[in-house]
């Protein structure tokens, strides 16, 4: 399986760059896993809903130009759906069960996800109904990513 992270934004904070690249090592023995960054959209602290979706569909042209069309994109959105740990690894292994060896996560900008990409998007994960900065949930993904291969595969981790 091959999965690619789609974030929007530069990662900054070295002690999550530290956890992310550790979870990236984990990882290669279960899938080619690759995280792209987009852009973020500047932006002024107040603006406008025109001027908020905007910014959003910019970032959003940005995302969907590194998904191929045969790419499963799971959005990662706070009205999403939620899911066990249990249920996001037998999500994978259906996916890659019935050739869904593409599988690509976007984590939006600050201000969430575009129209455009949430219509492009198979699948609208949520971790929770609280707000998290989007650099934490690249490591909170890819440990759940992580889990769920380690789940799949029955070896011991997740309890």
């Amino acid at each position: 399986m091959k999965i690619t992270i789609i974030a929007v934004g530069k990662l900054k904070e070295k002690y999550l760059n530290h956890g992310i690249q550790e979870y990236l090592k984990r990882l290669s023995a279960y899938a080619t896993v690759e995280i792209k960054e987009t852009a973020d959209e500047k932006a002024p602290e107040k603006m406008s809903d025109a001027e908020m979706q905007e910014v959003k569909r910019k970032e959003g042209e940005r995302v969907l130009s590194h998904i191929s069309p045969d790419t499963y994109v799971i959005t990662l959105e706070i009205e999403g759906k939620m899911l066990s740990s249990e249920q996001l690894a037998a999500k994978m292994d259906e996916l890659a069960t019935y050739g869904k060896s593409k599988v690509a996560f976007v984590i939006g900008g600050s201000l969430g996800i575009s129209e455009e990409v949430q219509k492009r998007s198979d699948l609208a994960l949520s971790f929770s109904k609280m707000t998290f900065p989007h650099q934490l949930m690249r490591l909170v993904l890819l440990e759940q990513v992580y889990r769920g291969f380690r789940i799949m595969r029955g070896e011991p981790y997740h309890k």
